[in-house]
């Protein structure tokens, strides 16, 4: 005999009765979650009045079509939406943005750092699954209650349903329509509804017209920056280091708030701390990467050119013939080849080295399987190799350029006790922020031995040395109380997006650099005509959207990525859009909020079409030849 207890009994019953309002119910409280975790003021009503309008349109569809299996249906737009929901908030964890369909090409990269995802989960996000573990088992191991039969059965008013269906789509284009020209993303999703906001994005043509190629010129570039052109002969260092190798070393989630910091009186990054010191160093500068991460400095650093507006430059951009860095140096006879001990199929990297023009590129199939962390060779794997490789590139008395990508002190920054050479307080133990702080003094002692590698070999005299952070490591999203709480006290702040997205450049080279501070504001897309100044490279036939920072001041950023699409920060704020410009906000880049200077709105313009220009260049460059 089959025994089913009374609360299982009770639940039958609800269900077969109005599962309509259950499954109501159920998604409201998810929609509920996802808001209290996505938006910084309290929802109120918004989700009742945005989201449950969606909802029961989808189910008006379900009575009006399904004639067999609605349970079946009912549960599968649960299981659907609650997916939505969840992908929401884990995405907005990590990069700050609200996730759209357009993030289904990145579903392949999940399973490489399922480490990273798993890092996110707060336990309360997974009561979001609860009903749905609870269905399951009811649908697949109880009788099914003859109510749920009746259901099947039973015939719905269709005129009625039509007319509640007509109703809900008209409040949710009362939620979309009158908020489509917001600007952030997150303030956008707000105001028309989680879910109404990827039916939007769905549905929406947000394709913009590309600006003609003729009147992309870099005098038209140049006058968004708001810069004037500094003739060769004129421009400091100019040549200083031509002739000389060229080495690029991108750091894994290295921030500016490491250089100089200590805890408990011991340094966290010694050797990074020492190049700053004995080069040239500049504290402000700034990302610019998007949804593909390290692959997207590399792309950036490499072209001058700013990330597309949706997607990984590894995947949008890679079937063009790309002007580059490796191209310039090339035609003066170098050698070109870079460094990274991840498959190369990793983020489509080995077709953006195709269109990059590297002569070739080492990955895990060079660097072995030795010492895995995460998903390649450790860092000392990484920079014991490659050395070896430079002394024999160095011996062919070629001169060459190569970019080492450094890796181990990837997110979530677990790596393993036995490397880890710091003692943290007990404060600081099973955080994000201890665990950050781990991780970067192993690759920062890891990078020392490279460097005296180098020194000891010769390479290190002959050659340039770039060092840049390639993003930041610790969202704000990402972090607890108890860890904001962490970075205030190491920031003597509270820790802010401006904090977030400020990565530190070295520049060292042997009788071309001394130590000094450079304050101006740089980023990524000014690597590139920074170096051609240093190296005596022309760039009258490549257009580029950076600046030589050594010798301009002013400068603006555009931001796509970790924060809502029209940020970009100025020689003295960060600024993020509202719905434009005018309900936007400010933030002081020194972290005080009473310090003068702000974006202005012809910045804000500015910055918009500079990013327009950069899509509409790279999109009509040519296609890059098939490999032979």
């Amino acid at each position: 005999m089959h025994v089913r207890t009374p609360w299982l009994s009770k639940a039958y019953t609800a269900l077969g009765a109005k599962p309509q309002l259950v499954f109501l119910l159920i998604l409201l409280i998810k929609s509920y979650l996802a808001w209290f975790v996505i938006f910084e003021h309290s929802p109120g009503m918004a989700p009742l009045i945005s989201e449950i309008p969606f909802i029961i349109a989808l189910f008006c569809l379900i009575e009006y079509f399904a004639s067999k299996r609605k349970m079946v249906i009912y549960l599968v737009v649960n299981l659907l939406l609650t997916g939505i929901f969840f992908a929401v908030i884990m995405y907005y964890k990590y990069y700050g943005v609200i996730v759209t369909y357009h993030a289904l090409q990145q579903v392949n990269q999940v399973t490489a750092v399922k480490n990273s995802v798993f890092s996110l989960l707060d336990p309360y996000f997974l009561f979001i699954f609860t009903d749905i573990l609870l269905f399951a088992y009811v649908f697949f191991r109880q009788r099914k209650a003859e109510s749920w039969k009746q259901l099947n059965q039973r015939s719905s008013r269709r005129g009625m349903l039509l007319s509640i269906f007509t109703l809900m789509i008209v409040v949710c284009l009362m939620n979309i329509l009158p908020n489509r020209a917001s600007m952030n993303e997150r303030v956008k999703a707000g105001e028309m509804g989680i879910l109404n906001y990827e039916a939007y994005t769905i549905f929406s043509s947000e394709k913009v017209d590309p600006v003609d190629q003729s009147l992309i010129t870099q005098e038209a570039i140049n006058e968004l920056k708001g810069i004037e052109p500094v003739a060769p002969e004129d421009a400091k260092y100019n040549g200083a280091a031509k002739g000389k190798n060229l080495i690029i070393i991108q750091m894994e989630s290295f921030q500016n708030f490491l250089i100089d910091l200590k805890v408990e009186g011991q340094e966290v990054t010694p050797t990074m701390n020492k190049l700053a010191h004995e080069g040239f160093y500049f504290p402000h500068f700034y990302q610019q990467v998007g949804q593909g991460n390290t692959s997207d400095a590399e792309f950036v650093v490499n072209t001058s050119y700013y990330i597309p507006p949706r997607g990984a430059a590894t995947m949008m951009y890679v079937d063009k013939a790309l002007p580059s860095l490796p191209k310039l140096l090339q035609a003066e006879g170098y050698d070109t080849a870079t460094f990274h001990t991840n498959v190369v199929e990793f983020w489509n990297r080995g077709e953006l080295y195709s269109s990059l023009g590297f002569d070739r590129y080492y990955d895990a199939e060079f660097f072995g399987e030795e010492d895995v962390i995460f998903f390649g060779a450790s860092d000392e794997v990484l920079y014991k190799k490659t050395a070896e490789e430079l002394k024999r590139m160095h011996a062919s008395e070629q001169p060459f350029y190569s970019q080492v990508i450094s890796m181990t002190a990837h997110h979530p920054f677990t790596i393993p006790l036995e490397k880890d050479q710091i003692t943290l307080p007990d404060r600081y133990k099973e955080t994000f922020v201890g665990d950050y702080i781990r991780s970067q003094n192993y690759a920062d002692r890891m990078l020392g031995k490279f460097i005296d590698d180098l020194k000891e070999s010769g390479i290190w005299e002959d050659s340039l040395i770039v060092i840049y952070g390639d993003h930041l490591g610790l969202p704000i999203y990402s972090l607890n109380k108890e860890e904001k709480a962490l970075m205030a006290e190491i920031h003597g702040r509270e820790y802010g997006y401006t904090d977030m997205i400020n990565i530190p450049l070295m520049v060292i080279g042997e009788g071309v650099t001394e130590p000094a501070v450079f304050d101006q504001l740089g980023g990524q897309s000014d690597l590139l005509p920074t170096i051609a100044n240093l190296m005596g490279i022309s760039l009258s036939d490549h257009i580029h959207f950076g600046q030589d920072i050594l010798n301009h001041q002013n400068n603006i950023l555009p931001q796509r990525y970790y924060l809502p699409s029209g940020s970009l920060v100025s020689s003295h704020s960060l600024f993020m859009p509202g719905e434009g410009y005018e309900d936007g906000t400010q933030y002081s880049l020194s972290g005080d909020e009473d310090s003068a200077g702000s974006v202005t709105e012809d910045e804000y313009n500015r910055a918009l079409e500079l990013l327009h220009l950069s899509d509409s260049y790279v999109l009509q460059l040519p296609d890059k030849k098939p490999a032979e």
